[in-house]
């Protein structure tokens, strides 16, 4: 293994991915994932490896799985076993570990690792010097928070964020607005409200709330939030009446809903697609009577959007959420409601494939996914309907007939799934078969001048 191949993983879970190294774990083969990391150099699987043995108490083999990629000077590997030592007590090892070698040269991003470590170690007011000097990059303000909470330190965070919240304020109003610290205010509040001090935040939320003094939605969304954990709903419900009603009064009918009050803040939802019949509104109330157990209800409700062009907004929230509910996933789909999509007829054709396969109808499922289309690998969407229906047996065998690195990626999962975990780690490609199968940029042709040959369009 190498730093590239390493980072490629990290950056585009490849290698065995996490879902997969969830999977083995989840079926008691954690000394295979450990065993694999260290053979293949899959990061993956050293990760999962890692938190499972921390959580068993075994640090020192938790050191040895993370030791190989330590080695290779990545730096993600230096902190993850600094993470380790940490949970072991080791807290000088830690913290030499995860200090840069020059720190007077240390990168914005190195300030930050190091301050979390140090955060993790209890050393919180080193954490905060060490990334005072940076709260000039805005990402960095949230991390201040992070590794403070808890800590007895939020009159020294909020000395600390109220400038640039201050900053964020006044940046409504110039022509040219900064957005940098557009969440300043929200973290403000935040930190206000940790240190007990909830009334005081929602006085100064909400005053930049009527003053129009915020940069960013989630600002608003945030106040709206803080209403309703403090059970301010009189001010919530004027907030959701106003002009900011797309934004949060689904946050004031939620916090109905969380008071047990389902048939208020159905009537809320209600009254306002009467009066402003917008998606948003549809969508919440629709996934609402779905989580009631009112299937029905949610498809009158979602119905008048199932045709647009964008299918997502209403159709595919109910469908997302019935996925594992085959039957009823099958009765939404073939409701006479449910019409197809413009430019999304496929999508249909997949909904119901998904849910005759769970419901054990794979010749039917096979026939609806329409496999001959041309951007799907047919063998593949097969196994995947087989799989769906428990024929793992059927299944393994288009994928390994295929043999392609896609299919032995799934085929490696359905293994897995029929007890053979030796036999999926065998099958399932290497980092470098991985990257050897990525499609290559392709080379453009330059003139004597620089400029490409090839033509725009």
């Amino acid at each position: 293994m190498d730093m590239d191949d390493l980072a490629w993983q990290a950056s585009n879970y490849r290698g065995l991915s996490p879902r997969t190294v969830r999977l083995l774990l989840a079926h008691g083969h954690l000394n295979l994932v450990a065993q694999v990391a260290v053979d293949r150099g899959e990061w993956f699987c050293a990760e999962g490896a890692v938190e499972e043995l921390c959580q068993a108490g075994d640090f020192g083999r938790a050191l040895s799985v993370m030791e190989p990629f330590v080695v290779t000077g990545w730096r993600a590997a230096f902190y993850a076993k600094a993470e380790i030592l940490l949970r072991a007590g080791r807290t000088k090892d830690a913290l030499d570990l995860a200090r840069p070698e020059e720190a007077d040269r240390a990168s914005t991003t190195e300030c930050r690792d190091l301050a979390e470590v140090l955060g993790k170690a209890g050393r919180i007011d080193e954490a905060i010097e060490l990334l005072v000097p940076h709260l000039d990059k805005s990402w960095l303000l949230s991390v201040l928070v992070d590794i403070t909470d808890g800590q007895g330190r939020d009159e020294r965070v909020l000395e600390l964020i109220a400038p640039l919240a201050d900053h964020a304020r006044q940046a409504r109003g110039e022509a040219h607005r900064d957005y940098a610290f557009s969440d300043a205010q929200e973290l403000q509040a935040r930190v206000l409200e940790r240190a007990g001090r909830a009334d005081e935040a929602i006085q100064i939320l909400g005053q930049d709330i009527a003053g129009r003094r915020f940069l960013a939605q989630n600002t608003l969304i945030t106040y709206a939030e803080l209403l309703a954990r403090h059970r301010r709903l009189d001010e919530l419900r004027e907030l959701g009446g106003g002009q900011d009603a797309r934004t949060v009064l689904d946050v004031y009918a939620g916090a109905l809903r969380s008071d047990g009050r389902v048939e208020e803040a159905e009537a809320v939802m209600r009254d306002a697609i009467a009066a402003d019949d917008w998606v948003g509104y549809r969508a919440w109330l629709s996934s609402m009577l779905l989580a009631e157990g009112r299937l029905d209800d949610a498809i009158v409700v979602a119905e008048p959007g199932f045709g647009w062009y964008n299918c997502s907004n209403l159709l595919a929230p109910l469908v997302h959420r019935l996925l594992d509910r085959p039957e009823e996933l099958l009765y939404l789909v073939e409701h006479p409601r449910v019409v197809p999509h413009h430019g999304h007829e496929e999508f249909q054709h997949w909904w119901r494939a998904w849910a005759l396969a769970g419901l054990g109808r794979v010749d039917e499922a096979i026939t609806v996914a329409g496999l001959d289309r041309p951007w799907t690998d047919p063998r593949i969407v097969k196994a995947d309907l087989l799989r769906r229906a428990g024929r793992l047996d059927a299944a393994a065998d288009e994928l390994r007939a295929l043999g392609t690195i896609k299919a032995r990626e799934e085929l490696c999962e359905v293994l897995v799934l029929q007890g053979r975990a030796d036999e999926a780690i065998a099958i399932h490609p290497t980092v470098a078969e991985q990257r050897a199968a990525e499609p290559k940029p392709k080379s453009v042709p330059l003139g004597e001048n620089g400029y490409s040959l090839e033509p725009p369009f």
